[in-house]
């Protein structure tokens, strides 16, 4: 028996087109086909982000601000241009297992309580802003910041000091930041029209201050915390984009006639912008029971 060689016969164009057109739709099926789910991102308790909170305080990185962002989940720190590689990873390593939580931003410049030299309300050599003015009964008061308060004892209304406002009769820094002023000096005027309000976030706001007058922002988060680099950690505080400099602190923050907070501090400047915090006016007046008017 002879074994032959078969050769397989010329394959019509029809073949061909129609070839083709099947692996055209097999590579077409294979392209739609899922690909596999994503990692989900984890999720956080309350109680775990509340750690993690007491976790970057804990971590004493001067220099950061932050806060619980409960709707995305995280705890977001921002930190300044003095804030180091090492201290990011010291806080990271404060969060532990929950390091995950942590959303770190960047913001240029240096978190600084913003005390200065200037025009305003003056006194020992530094200058600030006057926030709100107060009542309790017949005496007249203002609420200033509490880092002003703590080193200024009496307070004048020019440089020179040649004219009395009074003196500073409560201040309270760090864990807070504001100060009661007694108007002693019943030849100057103290007038009011602010109601007391809380904060929202997206809340569009103006700051009045003696170095740059009055700025708009808005508010970018509430309870914030920040670790000032010169020193001193406040919380509870309102966080904006507002821009503010040096002897602004104790300026008003307010929405119309609400009044929200008492300038603290922040970075950058108000060529550039910044990031700004400031005492809840709320919170102030129930410590030193006074009242706007």
């Amino acid at each position: 028996m002879r074994i032959t060689r078969t050769t397989s016969p010329t394959r019509p164009a029809r073949w061909t087109r129609l070839a083709a057109l099947a692996a055209g739709l097999l590579a077409a099926t294979a392209l739609s086909l899922p690909h596999a789910a994503a990692a989900a991102p984890r999720t956080y308790t309350a109680e775990q982000l509340a750690a993690v909170d007491e976790a970057v305080l804990g971590a004493d990185v001067g220099g950061t601000a932050w806060y619980v962002d409960r709707a995305a989940g995280r705890v977001v720190v921002t930190a300044d241009s003095t804030v180091s590689a090492a201290g990011l990873a010291k806080i990271r390593q404060a969060a532990g297992d929950a390091a995950g939580a942590l959303r770190i931003d960047r913001t240029p410049g240096r978190f600084t309580r913003l005390l200065g030299a200037g025009d305003a309300i003056y006194g020992s050599g530094y200058r600030c802003s006057l926030g709100f003015n107060v009542v309790s009964g017949s005496t007249y008061y203002f609420l200033t910041a509490g880092h002003c308060g703590n080193v200024v004892k009496t307070w004048y209304t020019s440089s020179a000091q040649s004219t009395l406002i009074g003196p500073t009769v409560g201040s309270s820094f760090p864990g807070n930041d504001y100060a009661l002023v007694r108007y002693d000096n019943a030849s100057l005027s103290h007038p009011g029209g602010f109601t007391p309000a809380d904060a929202y976030v997206g809340e569009p706001v103006k700051r009045s201050g003696s170095t740059t007058g009055t700025k708009s922002g808005t508010v970018t988060a509430l309870n914030a915390t920040v670790h000032y680099s010169g020193g001193g950690t406040v919380r509870g505080m309102i966080q904006t984009n507002v821009c503010a400099e040096p002897g602004d602190s104790g300026g008003a923050l307010y929405d119309g006639t609400k009044a929200l907070g008492l300038t603290s501090g922040g970075s950058g400047n108000c060529s550039t912008g910044g990031t700004t915090f400031y005492q809840p006016v709320p919170e102030a007046l129930a410590k030193y029971r006074v009242s706007l008017y």
